[in-house]
């Protein structure tokens, strides 16, 4: 890489790792696109790079969350097992499902939960752990599904899901989120082992992302609950638009 490419690289990174400190998503929203657009990766490389680069941005972020007691470690807990062989089973089905259709209902059901983020009064708050455990389990089975089906960061949905169906309180969610990074694990081994993962980018990118993560992570911790919400909403909604209008458009060319 040169020493241009290095410095953009990081640059990414810092926005990467502040929209998954901030929002509770993972930066490959960010990273993806870049990497193939910006970085002279292909397009295989674009979604097996940023697979690695999702650990320590989750760690350092999810750990910013934890010192502040934000972090619900019952719910990783449950959770975190079928969300690793939800990730399985949709990396599994992706040659034998048609993404688009799948793609536009997940986006719609995004939007849906992002306007009930944003709606304060749409949702109530549970009780710490009274939420059943099986439930997360579910939650999370769902998370890795999507995630390995259709190579989205599970933050986008498991953040909505856990806050408006079980009441977990944003942060908390938010921190809960960055810290089912082993969802993450099994396709990182898998792409590696496909020659899809440009370490020199990871590892530039990493750079970046330490920092950044830590900083949306601070933000999001000293910002109030309504508009942290309406934040996240309007961001959630963005995403679901994005993600919608590219298969709607993908499905018309076909």
């Amino acid at each position: 890489m040169t020493t241009g490419e290095i410095v953009l690289g990081i640059a990414i990174g810092v926005a990467a790792g502040v929209l998954s400190g901030l929002f509770g998503v993972g930066g490959g929203i960010v990273t993806t696109p870049a990497i193939q657009e910006l970085l002279g990766g292909t397009p295989y490389v674009a979604v097996g790079t940023p697979l690695p680069v999702a650990i320590p941005t989750a760690v350092v972020g999810g750990y910013t969350y934890a010192r502040a007691g934000e972090v619900s470690w019952r719910a990783i807990r449950f959770a975190a097992i079928p969300g690793v062989a939800g990730a399985a089973v949709g990396a599994w089905l992706t040659a034998l499902i048609d993404p688009h259709w799948l793609l536009l209902v997940t986006a719609a059901l995004i939007g849906w939960q992002a306007v009930r983020i944003a709606r304060s009064s749409e949702y109530r708050i549970q009780p710490r752990g009274s939420t059943p455990g099986w439930q997360y389990g579910v939650l999370g089975g769902f998370t890795g599904l999507v995630s390995g089906l259709l190579g989205v960061g599970g933050g986008i949905v498991f953040v909505p899901f856990v806050t408006t169906l079980l009441g977990m309180p944003l942060k908390r969610a938010l921190g809960t989120s960055l810290l089912i990074v082993i969802i993450a694990v099994p396709g990182t081994i898998v792409h590696a082992a496909l020659g899809h993962i440009d370490w020199g980018i990871a590892f530039v990118l990493v750079l970046g992302v330490i920092p950044g993560a830590r900083i949306g992570a601070s933000i999001a911790l000293g910002t109030r609950e309504r508009t942290l919400r309406l934040m996240v909403g309007s961001f959630l909604l963005v995403v679901a638009a994005v993600y919608g209008a590219l298969e709607v458009a993908r499905l018309v060319r076909s």
